[in-house]
């Protein structure tokens, strides 16, 4: 347990005698019943076995913080990184500030910040490798790094800026609560470490002493609806009706006079300026899900053509191909593009080496999910196009079994793929768009595939090539009316939202319209296409001016959908929550000195040993049997 000082002042002690029966929420704040299993167990803090006394062990806890007293001196963050032993780019709490007035008449009002061991933690539920657990101790949301294989689905889902994606070791971590120290009756590092008292912990909605206030929300706090947090602030200084955030994002916070409430709305930093921001876009770490995404994608609409529309419904053009000499090769480059595809997305893991966790929590994640249906769907492609080098009946009969998991797959994996991205903390994401842009790039994808394919192996494949011309065509159509709807509804929209589309025409405004050019350049063409029987030098300088246009958008739209989201997260002041600061110290060398918290990303280091062990210890039917267990719930 942790060793209490004799000299330990009183103020670091938890003083809770009485509590509510329920939260503000309506749930309760008692966790567990008299009886319950989970009481009376260990938390092994330290690998010792014993139980703490705290007479309100069972009940949630959570942080009070009061902006009027915060002087933004960082005690806090130092207690909490030498408590945890954090690296120097690693900041479990951190303090923000938001600015309002010029002076005289200036406001800042600062912001201390880490887990709030929320009731509806989103971390919790989105992480795939069950690396998340919420104790009815305490109610702490607890994150174990071993478990981790470092996604970071967790840091897109909180809007909390709580988990810490390290980019030198590829894992996770984040505030504990400082557990140990609760088990003997002490407050948290950082709340005891506080100078103004802007701190304080305890039972969740029992106001401490010398307060006033116990409210969810503060400016340039997220919508506490998303997860019910538990933190409390209190902030009764008068400020400025705009209170500006002091990063690189294009937002501020206008006090709304009818509710009483700051919300976030555009702040225009960078004025109108059209640029192309290719720079931003290029070097974004997001590329292997943009790899990833698109050549699923137009596998999964190549597989489901051959198989619904070819073996179903008999479309006798693309039925056709599968009779003919383009159909092996078409499986094979299909089965190629989807390894490659999945090869970077594994190696895009901070422990590529521990890929099989990603199927630890089928029953939350949306994100596992999107892993079991994919791979169920690369197993059916893989079997199928193996089967498919034979011809007899039985080969025929395990193809179609091959084809049938590979459509129950590209069904599950296609849809979460949607899901996962149906974040509130990104509301850029979080629009039926994303599923328009992606079941459109299926059936565009799917189409160009063939057709360059078919093209090669074929003589004769107009009729083909004019077919799949009008179902790309379908898709791009599909593409264009998510896309105007998405805009429009960002354009009219408030906070991160507006935002992003702010940052869409202007950061990236010549690549946006670029993007947007190709896209109806690309529906004309293949409605000619489909229209006409386009042959000799003419047509072929049409195909390929369409094969080269679509891809260019398609990589254009989709490096856009990662780098341009803007998260709910909480205003950063500094470096390490300042990704516009990140940015420039890499580009500049500045990320060299250590003394400014950032550093180079340097994870993706393939360890064979550990692969090798991992093999050893988790045979495929431990796997499976975990999976099973975790469905079932038993």
């Amino acid at each position: 347990m942790f060793q209490v000082r004799e000299d330990e002042p009183k103020y670091a002690f938890l003083q809770d005698k009485e509590s509510k029966d329920k939260n503000r929420y309506g749930k309760p704040i008692e966790l567990t019943t008299e009886g319950d299993a989970l009481r009376n167990q260990s938390l092994n803090i330290n690998n010792d076995n014993a139980i703490g006394e705290n007479p309100n062990r069972y009940k949630q806890h959570g942080f009070y913080f009061t902006a009027d007293n915060c002087i933004a001196c960082h005690a806090c963050e130092a207690a909490c990184s030498e408590k945890n032993d954090n690296p120097g780019h690693i900041a479990f709490r951190s303090v923000g500030f938001v600015e309002g007035g010029t002076y005289p008449d200036y406001r800042r009002l600062n912001i201390s910040m880490a887990c709030n061991h929320c009731d509806d933690p989103v971390c919790l539920k989105g992480c795939p490798t069950r690396a998340y657990t919420k104790f009815a101790e305490y109610g702490a949301v607890l994150q174990d790094p071993d478990i981790c294989f470092g996604c970071g689905y967790c840091t897109w889902v909180c809007p909390y800026n709580a988990p810490q994606l390290d980019p030198v070791e590829g894992t996770v971590s984040k505030c504990n609560m400082c557990v140990d120290r609760l088990e003997v009756g002490l407050k948290p590092a950082c709340v005891s470490a506080c100078l103004g008292n802007a701190l304080e912990f305890g039972v969740i909605e029992n106001i401490p002493e010398n307060r006033s206030q116990a409210d969810v929300e503060i400016p340039g706090f997220p919508d506490p609806n998303i997860t019910h947090p538990n933190i409390r602030f209190q902030q009764t200084k008068t400020l400025n009706r705009d209170m500006k955030r002091v990063d690189s994002t294009s937002i501020k916070y206008h006090r709304d006079d009818k509710e009483g409430k700051y919300q976030p709305m555009l702040d225009e930093k960078h004025g109108k300026k059209k640029m192309w921001g290719l720079e931003k876009l290029l070097a974004s770490h997001e590329n292997a899900h943009v790899m990833f995404t698109l050549s699923s994608q137009a596998v999964m609409g190549a597989f489901a053509m051959l198989v619904v529309a070819g073996s179903l419904f008999s479309l006798p053009v693309i039925n056709a191909v599968q009779q003919s000499s383009a159909f092996m090769p078409l499986l094979i480059v299909m089965f190629v593009m989807m390894g490659v595809g999945l090869y970077k997305l594994n190696m895009h893991l901070g422990k590529p080496h521990r890929f099989y966790r990603g199927f630890n929590n089928l029953r939350y994640s949306p994100l596992s999910r999107e892993i079991a249906g994919v791979s169920a769907f690369f197993a059916g492609l893989a079997g199928y196009t193996f089967f498919s080098f034979f011809d007899n009946g039985f080969t025929h009969f395990l193809s179609s079994i091959f084809a049938t998991l590979g459509m129950v797959g590209l069904a599950t994996g296609s849809y979460y793929m949607y899901k996962l991205y149906r974040i509130k903390a990104r509301p850029f994401w979080d629009h039926w768009q994303t599923a328009s842009t992606f079941y459109g790039s299926m059936l565009s994808l799917g189409s160009l595939l063939i057709a360059i394919v078919a093209s090669i192996f074929l003589d004769n494949s107009y009729e083909l090539i004019k077919v799949l011309a009008f179902i790309a065509a379908i898709g791009l159509v599909i593409e264009a009316i998510g896309l105007f709807v998405h805009a429009k509804d960002l354009k009219n929209g408030t906070g991160e939202g507006q935002t992003a589309y702010y940052e869409l025409s202007t950061t990236f405004g010549k690549t946006y319209w670029l993007r947007n050019g190709l896209l109806a350049l690309n529906i004309i063409l293949a409605l000619i296409i489909s229209g006409t029987s386009l042959t000799g030098g003419f047509g072929v300088f049409i195909g390929i001016l369409f094969t080269i246009s679509l891809i260019v958008m398609a990589y254009l739209g989709r490096i856009i959908f990662y780098a341009l989201v803007i998260p709910t997260t909480m205003p950063g002041a500094f470096f390490w929550k300042n990704k516009g600061f990140i940015d420039h110290a890499r580009e500049s060398g500045l990320a060299n000195m250590q003394q400014l918290g950032v550093v180079y990303e340097r994870h993706h280091k393939f360890d064979v040993k550990e692969l090798m062990q991992t093999i050893k210890e988790h045979s495929l039917s431990d796997m499976l049997a975990q999976a099973k267990a975790i469905v079932t719930g038993k």
